[in-house]
């Protein structure tokens, strides 16, 4: 699958001083996911799910996304000469959508909750019996994550701590798998959350090992509103097990870290991706973290992605 790579992946992992000065700690690394070929970390799964389509003689592929995933099926579907399928929210970002369609891709928006998206492509998948890309549910997706863990590995000194945004899971997993398949037990992971939806932070803070059901609200942070996390379970007993922990955050930090990242960082972030820092700050906060904590907290999409007033 060497001919579908667009140099996905080996990302830049920098140091943030400002970012480590204003939580406290001596230091903040972050993984600069937002400089994949499509401007997220998606890229990574969204690489060996399409061509394992392709492998299994697909020629068309159907994928449902709050964005970054579909316009990383989309790119992928296009090098691998298939045609794409995304079935997005209503509310998605125009700029997402503007991006999935360039790559060729049909895009269709359903109103209603994220699931309401999901339900549209399983749908239309089985009814046209097409491939249904689905990363929340692929085990190819979730082996393409793989690789973020293993880059981890080869960091010297290794992050003693990681905090990233989950919806779905799939970098926690990624990680996770990576880690223990090289015989190492992972950092501890810390899953961030945005308070409109937070089935996994709700499930944490009431020491219970599945998602709670929620009834998702409003939130800038569109690339964790997810209701339903198919691998929710197992996520959270990912998490437990690296000694890490679940928190929610509100928009307005989610905000305010996106601001702060763009004006003294130099990173434009989405939303999403900020959800992360404002999650750091936290943990701090609730003394999950201390000063001596090596955290790294990766940029898992760009900001020009969605517009920040």
């Amino acid at each position: 699958m060497a001919d579908l790579s667009l140099g996905e992946g080996n990302t830049p992992v920098v140091d943030l001083p400002r970012a480590a000065a204003r939580v406290g700690l001596g230091r903040v690394r972050t993984k600069l996911e937002l400089s994949n070929p499509t401007g997220s970390f998606k890229d990574r799964g969204a690489w060996l799910l399409v061509g394992a389509a392709r492998t299994l003689g697909a020629a068309e592929v159907v994928e449902d996304s709050s964005g970054n995933a579909g316009a990383a099926v989309a790119a992928y579907a296009a090098r691998a000469g298939l045609k794409a399928y995304i079935f997005v929210p209503a509310d998605t970002p125009p700029a997402k959508l503007a991006q999935a369609r360039a790559y060729g891709a049909q895009v269709v928006a359903v109103p209603g909750p994220r699931e309401a998206a999901t339900q549209a492509a399983v749908n239309f998948a089985r009814e046209k019996g097409l491939f249904y890309a689905s990363h929340n549910r692929s085990p190819f997706f979730t082996e393409g994550m793989v690789g973020f863990g293993e880059e981890l590995l080869r960091l010297d000194p290794p992050p003693t701590d990681i905090v990233v945004p989950v919806g779905n899971g799939s970098l926690v997993a990624g990680i996770w798998l990576a880690y223990r398949r090289a015989g190492r037990w992972p950092p501890r992971i810390h899953g961030v959350q945005a308070e409109g939806c937070a089935p996994l932070a709700e499930a944490w803070e009431r020491g219970l090992p599945e998602p709670v059901s929620v009834s998702p609200g409003p939130t800038v942070a569109g690339g964790i509103r997810v209701e339903r996390p198919p691998r929710g379970a197992q996520v959270l007993g990912m998490v437990r097990a690296s000694g890490g922990s679940m928190v929610k955050v509100a928009d307005t930090d989610i905000l305010d870290w996106a601001g702060f990242l763009a004006e003294k960082e130099g990173i434009f972030a989405e939303p999403t991706s900020a959800a992360a820092f404002a999650g750091l700050a936290r943990l701090i906060r609730l003394g999950r973290l201390g000063v001596g904590a090596d955290v790294l907290v990766p940029v898992t999409g760009s900001g020009l992605k969605a517009a920040i007033a």
